[in-house]
């Protein structure tokens, strides 16, 4: 990626190297030891070990300890790269303990399981916690599943949205299903191996059976595997089941799908109206049938009339 900076290198003027190298290398890999508490959310690999950066190395190494999802895991990850920390469990529900974990070790290194951090993890709600108790926080790049099976997707990657895993059931799954259908980008999201199969039918009921995706498995590993094709194709080839841990990509709806599928939302919002929902009910089935924000209120009122007209939104 080209930024500014990059144009200012190649303008002629002179540099001072002692000041900046010319790529962005004007920090130490290791962590100052004169610095006082903070966290670092340190990537760790997706598959492949090689993956692991220099700095991650050197924050691990530095850390008053390493906390992270599953000390199991973590450790054999640490014997392997024969680095002595001690260790402590902050997962989903150990979280609660963040603050004390906090004061216990101030300069604190945070993995997960794989990947990078607070990314449908609870890495997020250690930064909060930090964030609370006014410590710094560094997130170090690195590996990330979605990116890489974005780009393999060979779908258009300028604008896109991250939906992390679907709701397992339930009108929230529906109305997520319906809001990937609607979409003009990208969408991508994460999905266990027993599930893939009933996803993928899903978007194929939501989306439309030739709607293009691409399935991306075992990232970096020795059986990486990219599919790509129609969703109704893609359930067919997974519907024998599959290994690994996996990141779907579906293309967002095309102008045509657009303009031949485009619903009736004020004939919705008076059949809402009539089944007695309320006005901020109708303003989300709206919404969540595509409609914009403040569009969707519009007809909602419209559609609902006086008697309820005066709902808190």
């Amino acid at each position: 990626m080209r930024t500014e900076d990059d144009a200012a290198q190649n303008d002629g003027t002179e540099h001072d190297g002692a000041e900046h190298d010319g790529f962005g290398w004007d920090r130490p890999a290791s962590p100052d030891p004169e610095e006082g508490g903070r966290v670092w959310l340190v990537p760790t690999p997706v598959g492949n070990l090689g993956d692991l950066t220099l700095r991650a190395l050197e924050v691990l190494r530095c850390a008053d300890a390493v906390a992270c999802e599953d000390t199991r895991r973590t450790g054999a990850l640490l014997s392997h790269l024969d680095i002595r920390r001690p260790l402590v469990r902050l997962d989903a529900h150990t979280m609660h303990r963040a603050a004390q974990v906090l004061e216990k070790y101030p300069r604190l290194a945070y993995v997960s399981d794989a990947g990078t951090p607070g990314i449908s993890d609870p890495g997020a709600e250690l930064v909060q916690a930090a964030l609370d108790l006014d410590l710094p926080v560094e997130v170090l790049p690195g590996a990330t599943a979605f990116v890489p099976a974005l780009v393999l997707s060979g779908l258009p990657t300028a604008r896109f949205t991250f939906e992390g895993f679907l709701p397992r059931s339930g009108r929230e799954r529906k109305e997520r299903l319906s809001a990937i259908a609607s979409r003009a980008e990208t969408t991508l999201l994460y999905e266990s191996p027993h599930r893939l199969h009933a996803t993928l039918l899903d978007l194929a009921l939501h989306c439309g059976d030739g709607r293009a995706a691409s399935v991306t498995r075992e990232l970096s590993k020795r059986f990486e595997e990219t599919r790509r094709g129609p969703l109704s194709e893609l359930a067919e080839h997974f519907a024998g089941g599959v290994r690994g841990e996996i990141v779907v990509v579906v293309s967002g709806r095309s102008d045509e799908e657009a303009q031949a599928g485009a619903p009736d939302y004020a004939a919705l919002a008076a059949q809402l109206a009539a089944e007695g929902l309320s006005v901020r009910d109708l303003r989300a089935r709206l919404m969540a049938a595509g409609l914009r924000k403040n569009e969707a209120y519009a007809l909602a009122l419209q559609a609902g009339g006086p008697a309820i007209a005066s709902d808190t939104l």
